[in-house]
């Protein structure tokens, strides 16, 4: 079956070339949305017309921007920001090209300041805070290990992997519990209190490019790599209960839908491709080609998508 060319429902122009992309996943601040490109991150506010009747398209406010020095490679939300209460709080953390962390906190005002966390040896690829109350951060990193740091940049915990990690993420609902993914092909689970891996999954392929562990559905983790998306029920198997060629010449990105774990999202080659699928369909919701093509993001209470572009931010709404 080809898939039918969707263009994006909503856009907004941005200065640049877009690496990377981030919605808040987080309630009180789930209308913000950084996205980060050569030398710096932006921090804006969507509503949509699925939010607020009245409008008719995309209503975008930008907000802010920090000065970064060097290419963003991942974003993270803080649970602790909240624009909705005063006194405002914006915080976020970066991986940037130059293997350093950087927590980046603001008042939206005059205040602004940057805590630059260091000590991986080779490029960051993936950022996390705690989920819960954002007193922690983990890191995986291309030099075989993930770290978990406090706030004040003091490294908690140092996991040695098997190979590069590239996927970080915390248990939606259980903050000691933490996933690691590898480009290996293998996905650890570890105790966070004793830093111990309690079970692995392996998708038997390599590359693995990217994993994500659904926030709806905990016991549900899905994957990319090589050309193909892998799923796992984490209590049935260590292999993978399905999997399926979605880009044939590389796939890079894997993100569940944050509202639903019907969908979820690649990116890929040819084309710097986007895709959505919705689990138990043949048919691809969303298939999109772009010029160029950084990050991929769901918004935390519709089941909208985000992906960076040049000068532009393109969003598909999908149905449920």
């Amino acid at each position: 079956m080809t898939d039918q060319e969707v263009n994006s429902t909503y856009s907004f122009e941005v200065q640049g070339y877009v690496h990377v992309v981030e919605f808040s996943p987080f309630e009180q601040s789930s209308q913000l949305v950084a996205y980060g490109g050569n030398n710096r991150v932006s921090v804006g506010k969507c509503i949509f017309p699925e939010e607020d009747k009245e409008l008719g398209d995309l209503e975008y406010e930008h907000l802010r921007d920090f000065h970064h020095g060097t290419r963003v490679d991942s974003i993270a939300w803080s649970p602790q920001t909240n624009v909705n209460t005063l006194p405002r709080v914006v915080r976020f953390s970066t991986a940037g090209s130059d293997r350093k962390i950087r927590i980046f906190s603001s008042d939206l005002k005059e205040k602004d300041s940057v805590q630059v966390l260091e000590g991986h040896t080779d490029y960051v690829n993936d950022v996390v805070f705690e989920p819960t109350n954002g007193e922690q951060l983990a890191s995986v990193s291309d030099d075989h290990t993930c770290r978990v740091w406090d706030l004040d940049g003091t490294q908690k915990a140092v996991m040695p992997l098997k190979g590069p990690g590239v996927s970080v993420h915390w248990h939606p609902e259980d903050p000691a519990k933490l996933m690691v993914a590898e480009k290996t092909g293998i996905i650890r689970f570890y105790d966070i209190i004793t830093c111990q891996p309690i079970m692995s999954l392996d998708c038997g392929h390599a590359p693995l490019t990217s994993a994500d562990w659904c926030r709806t559905d905990p016991l549900t983790v899905g994957a990319v790599a090589g050309s193909d998306w892998f799923m796992w029920d984490v209590t049935r198997s260590s292999r993978p209960e399905d999997r399926r060629q979605v880009h044939p010449e590389g796939a890079k990105n894997f993100r569940w839908c944050r509202v639903s774990e019907k969908l979820f999202a690649t990116c890929g080659r040819p084309g710097n491709q986007v895709k959505v699928f919705h689990k138990g369909h043949h048919q691809t919701p969303v298939c999109s080609s772009m010029t160029v093509q950084g990050g991929l993001s769901w918004h935390a209470r519709l089941p909208v998508c985000a992906v960076g572009g040049d000068r532009v931010v393109h969003m598909w709404l999908a149905e449920l």
